[in-house]
């Protein structure tokens, strides 16, 4: 992940649960907002466990709210927030969310490739409450330990596990003398 501030489930919940009836609105671009008739189709909770270039293994989770954007209907008002809690209480009935699982709205539409993106802040502003969304970035994790990326003033790579090994040479050890019934080598 980037280096911006991310959001938790429990803070974004928590955001949800102080404004139950303001319209929930979310902006994906600059002036550009999730169509009024979007619906929340899902909500995922994935456990991520990666290794990255320098060997060292990571984990995090990750909470998905996925937008659908029916494209044969139109409202001029979006759901309120109260509604969009009714759809997490019921997806927490079956999946205990993570608290402190960073948060993710997943949306695309027929103008805008689906991707994930970070809820940037989240505002109210008179009838409502307005979630923006800032894209997330490839990073590399040896950059966020402190380290470099790429190859280094002494031509090193940073991409190196800190334990590795040197080469060792294999020999071979087979012998190239033929072993004969009664010659005493078996």
């Amino acid at each position: 992940m980037n280096n911006q501030k991310v959001m938790n489930w429990a803070s974004f919940k928590e955001q949800l649960l102080i404004h139950p009836d303001l319209d929930l609105q979310f902006q994906y671009a600059e002036n550009k907002w999730v169509n009024a008739a979007y619906h929340i189709t899902e909500i995922k909770q994935a456990p991520i466990t990666s290794v990255d270039c320098g060997g060292k293994m990571n984990s995090w989770t990750e909470i998905i709210v996925q937008l659908w954007e029916p494209t044969d209907q139109q409202q001029k008002r979006p759901m309120k927030v109260g509604k969009a809690l009714s759809i997490i209480e019921l997806v927490e009935k079956t999946l205990p969310l993570n608290p402190l699982a960073m948060v993710k709205i997943e949306f695309g539409n027929a103008e805008f490739d689906t991707r994930q993106m970070f809820p940037g802040s989240i505002v109210a502003d008179g009838d409502n409450l307005l979630v923006d969304l800032r894209p997330d970035s490839v990073q590399c994790k040896a950059i966020e330990r402190g380290g470099s990326c790429g190859t280094t003033d002494t031509g090193s790579e940073c991409c190196t596990p800190a334990d590795a090994k040197s080469k060792i040479e294999l020999k071979n050890l087979i012998s190239t003398s033929v072993c004969t019934p009664g010659g005493g080598c078996c």
